[in-house]
This record gives structure tokens, sequence and C-alpha cells, in this order.
């Protein structure tokens, strides 16, 4: 372990940033930071500890930056890619006197997955271990780095040209580089379910998405496997890398969002439509997954088109 920073950290030091996402679908946020030339007589900054529950990647353009976890430090120099996982803490420094400049990428994991995909969350959950674990990668094979590093620059530059699909280059994107970190853990951090036991949980999640307008029961998608309640509600986290209840809200917002965003519905109805009849409960979970009520989503979806 390199040690760069001072090892002080102060429970009043320490800030939940908000992240403000670009685009409300794609709950992504990505920027550059530039610092100019230092000289020697001015003082290093060193940044807050923070953390957000997105995920962070860091790619270096120019310059020296040092960045700090709780159980560890690294310098970043140009060509150099790091990955922070949800809620980690950290901060940075500007290291030495030359001109820093690096790409600052922040999105929501659980936004870039579907029905098809979404078994793939439970291999990003960090229930056995933070996603900054995986940074050995990028240490250890140049060729990963590279990779890594050019899809996020990707991302970066579809966000300020905006042409036509920008978010289908950028779900993309994202999606291809997390499947580089599952395809190059030759450590074998990241684990999954298999494809029998999905097969198994079918018949659960057709019953999901068959009944979402209406109230949908833990017991009655355990009566549809024929098994206990607590070896239900263990075995679908484990497949799935989220709670029952947690996906059945997430295909409630997601067809939530559709609906918004294809007919002319009232928010009443749509929280109807959708199976969450109490208005407080539909508005709570809507902003949950989408930093914005309802109406705001409409409002900044017709924008971005």
């Amino acid at each position: 372990m390199t040690t760069l920073f001072d090892n002080d950290m102060l429970e009043a030091d320490v800030h939940n940033e908000h992240v403000d996402y670009q685009n409300p679908l794609l709950r992504l946020k990505i920027w550059q930071i530039h610092a100019p030339r230092r000289t020697f007589a001015e003082p290093q900054a060193v940044g807050r500890w923070h953390y957000h529950k997105e995920v962070e990647f860091l790619a270096m353009v120019e310059g020296g930056l040092g960045i700090q976890t709780k159980h560890d430090s690294r310098l970043l120099q140009a060509g150099d890619v790091h990955l922070f996982g949800s809620s980690q803490l950290h901060r940075t420094r500007h290291e030495g006197v030359e001109t820093l400049s690096y790409i600052v990428c922040q999105f929501d994991l659980g936004q870039h997955f579907d029905e098809s995909t979404m078994p793939y969350l439970h291999y990003f959950s960090e229930a056995r271990r933070p996603l900054g674990h995986l940074n050995y990668m990028f240490r250890d094979d140049p060729e990963v780095q590279r990779q890594a590093y050019g899809l996020i620059m990707d991302i970066f530059q579809e966000t300020q040209t905006k042409g036509k699909g920008y978010e289908l280059a950028i779900s993309a994107a994202i999606r291809r580089l997390l499947l580089l970190l599952i395809r190059n853990d030759t450590r074998e951090l990241l684990h999954g379910a298999d494809n029998l036991e999905l097969m198994r949980l079918q018949p659960a999640l057709d019953y999901v998405d068959e009944h979402l307008s209406e109230k949908i029961a833990i017991e009655q998608a355990c009566a549809v496997l024929n098994l206990s309640y607590h070896y239900f509600i263990k075995y679908f986290k484990k497949v799935m890398g989220l709670s029952f209840v947690d996906y059945v809200n997430y295909k409630r917002i997601k067809k939530a969002e559709r609906l918004l965003l294809t007919q002319d519905i009232s928010i009443m109805e749509l929280g109807e439509a959708v199976g969450i009849p109490n208005m407080a409960q539909f508005y709570k979970l809507f902003k949950r997954h989408n930093n914005c009520s309802p109406k705001e989503f409409k409002l900044r979806m017709r924008a971005e088109q």
C-alpha cells in the first residue's frame, strides 16, 4: 500500500454526495475535471471524504491524481483507470505541479440491467466484497485498462455531442464495460447465478409480469414454485441479486416509466396500472428510482427528445 495522504478521517468530514443525473433514464453523470499547473508554493488541495450509491470510474487524461479509500491509496497517471464501488468512501488530491485532467463517470448500476440481464446484477452486488477490489485488473493487464479507458471516453464523447441515438450508444458502452470486468476477472471475485437456477425461478418471474397491476404477495410466488417462504426469499436474492420485493417494485416503476412516455395518463391512473394505488407510496418509489417525480421525469424526457 502506498501512503499518499495523512490517515485522518472524522465522521463530520464525510459527505454523502447526491449525484444529479444528466439523463434520468440513463442514471448517469460524466464530466471532465481540469486543474491548471500549480506552483510549488501552492498547497495541494485534498478533496473531502465522500461517498455515493453510484459506482464511479476515473479515467486519467493528464497529470497525477492521488486517490484514497478507507484501506488503500494510489497514484493515478495518464491512461490509468480506477473504479470506486457503490457507497465506497474516497477522496482525491492533485499530485505534483503539472496540469491535471481526468474524466469522472458515475452511474447507477441497476439502471443498466433489464429482465434478460438482471441475474448479472448479482455479480456487482458487493455482497461478498467491494467492487474496488476489481482494480487489480487495470494494474495487472494493460489491455484491459486500455479497453476500459476507451469505453469511458466513448461515453464522455457521446454525452458531449448527443448525436441521434446517443442513449443507445452510452447504454451499450456501459454494458461492454461491465462485460469487460466479468470476462477478465481472473481472480473470480465476481459470481452470479447459473442458467439452471434461472430456469427454476422463471415461473415466479412470469407470475410477476402477469400480475403487475395487482397486489402481489410473496406467498403467491412461493406457491408457484412450491417453495417455503423463508427458502424462497433467500433463493430469489441469491439468484437475482436483489430481494423479491425490490424486484417487483423495480418492474412496477419500469412499467410506469414506459406508460408515462407512451400514453396520456393521469398519475392516479398510472399508480393503479402498475399495482401501486396508494399515491404517497407510488411517489416515494418513483422518486427512489428516478430522483424526481413522475411529472418531472416526463418533462425531462421531453426536453431530452
